[in-house]
C-alpha cells in the first residue's frame, strides 16, 4: 500500500509559479502566471475571466429623480440634453459605497455651466471614481438643475425590470444597474519551456477596472471566490449517487438522518425564503429558528397573531423540503 502511494506522488502534475504583474497603468494591469501544466492556462484563465465579469461586487445608480422631469422622455428647460441622454451619462458614474448597502445623494447647481460628477454633494460614505464624468449642460443662466441619485450595492448587471422594488414615487426613474467594477478582461496563452518539455502554458491575464477597485484587488477576490467554492466541494460529504442503494443500513442510517435534522433545526427562519408577511408573523411571535418552529403544532400556529391558513400552508411546504414537519397533535 505504501508503494502505491509513493508511486502516485510521482505522477502529480507540477504546480505553476506565483502570479506576478508585468505591466500596470492606472486601472489596468497585466498578470502573468508561468509554469502551468499543458491545458491549465485555458482552465484557469477562463475560470478567472468568468468570475471577474460576473461575480464582482460594485455599486451603481439604480434610481434618479430630476426636478422638472416626470419621466425618462421629458425635456428640461434650460438644459441642452434630454432626460435619456442624462440617464446614459449617469450610468457612467462609478461610485463606491464605504458604509451600508445603499445611499441617497443629491446634486444642485445653478447657472450656465457643464455639470459633472464633481458637482454632486457626496457624503463621507460615498466615493466617486470619475468626478470628471459629464452629466448635463446648462444653457441658461437662470436655470436651476437638481437631481437625486439612489445608489445600491450589487453584483454583475441587473435590468430594472428584474428588480423587485416597492411602488416608486412620482418622478422617480428606475435605471438598469451595472454593478460590476470590471470594464474588461482578456487572457492569452503562450507555450513555454519547463525542463525538457516545451508545451507548458504561460497565462497572461489582462484586467481593467472602473477605478472603484484596483486590478490586484479584483484578481485576488476572483481567486478567493473560486477557492471558497472548491473548499466547499472538497470538504463536503461524498455526493449522493444517482442509483439508490437498496442495501439496508442497519448501523448508521438513523444516526446520519438525526444529524441532518439537527443541522436543519439550527437554520434561521429568514433562510426559509418565506413571504414577508409570514416571516414577520413568526418573528413577532419570537419564533426565530426552524427548531422553534417544528415544536409548534398547526393548531398552535393558527392561534398566533398574524398567522393565517395561507401562511401555515407556506410554512409546511418549506419544512417539507427540509424533510421536517410541524409537531403532531393538538
Amino acid at each position: 500500500m505504501l508503494h502505491i502511494c509513493c508511486s502516485m506522488q510521482n505522477y502529480m502534475i507540477p504546480l505553476p509559479l506565483p502570479p506576478k504583474i508585468i505591466h500596470k497603468k492606472k486601472n489596468h494591469a497585466l498578470f502573468e502566471i508561468e509554469g502551468l501544466y499543458p491545458g491549465y492556462g485555458v482552465t484557469i484563465g477562463n475560470s478567472l475571466r468568468r468570475v471577474l465579469l460576473s461575480s464582482m461586487q460594485g455599486s451603481a445608480v439604480t434610481e434618479i429623480k430630476i426636478k422638472g422631469a416626470s419621466h425618462e422622455f421629458s425635456t428640461i428647460p434650460g438644459v441642452l440634453e434630454d432626460t435619456i441622454m442624462i440617464i446614459l451619462n449617469v450610468k457612467n458614474l462609478r461610485f463606491k459605497i464605504h458604509e451600508g448597502d445603499s445611499q441617497r445623494i443629491t446634486l444642485k447647481v445653478k447657472g450656465e455651466k457643464e455639470v459633472k460628477g464633481s458637482d454632486i454633494d457626496l457624503p463621507a460614505q460615498v466615493e466617486l471614481a470619475n468626478p470628471d464624468q459629464h452629466i448635463a449642460t446648462i444653457s441658461d443662466k437662470k436655470t436651476e438643475f437638481e437631481m437625486e441619485f439612489f445608489i445600491e450595492k450589487g453584483i454583475g448587471y441587473e435590468p430594472k425590470d428584474q428588480r423587485k422594488n416597492k411602488k416608486a414615487e412620482i418622478g422617480v426613474i428606475a435605471l438598469d444597474a451595472i454593478y460590476t467594477p470590471i470594464k474588461n478582461v482578456n487572457f492569452q496563452i503562450e507555450s513555454m519551456r519547463v525542463g525538457d518539455r516545451t508545451d507548458f502554458d504561460r497565462l497572461n491575464l489582462e484586467i481593467e477596472t472602473d477605478g472603484t477597485i484596483t486590478p490586484e484587488e479584483a484578481f485576488f477576490e476572483a481567486c478567493d471566490i473560486l477557492i471558497k467554492h472548491f473548499n466547499v466541494i472538497f470538504e463536503g460529504k461524498a455526493p449522493k449517487t444517482a442509483v439508490k442503494d437498496e442495501t439496508p443500513d442497519l448501523m448508521g442510517g438513523e444516526e446520519e438522518k438525526s444529524e441532518a435534522e439537527a443541522d436543519a433545526t439550527k437554520t434561521n427562519v429568514e433562510d426559509l425564503k418565506l413571504s414577508t408577511r409570514t416571516l414577520n408573523a413568526l418573528l413577532d411571535n419570537n419564533i426565530k429558528t426552524v427548531g422553534g418552529l417544528i415544536r409548534k403544532s398547526e393548531k398552535t400556529l393558527s392561534e398566533l397573531e398574524g398567522m393565517g391558513d395561507v401562511a401555515i400552508k407556506e410554512i409546511k411546504k418549506r419544512l417539507k423540503k427540509l424533510g421536517l414537519e410541524l409537531k403532531a397533535g393538538e
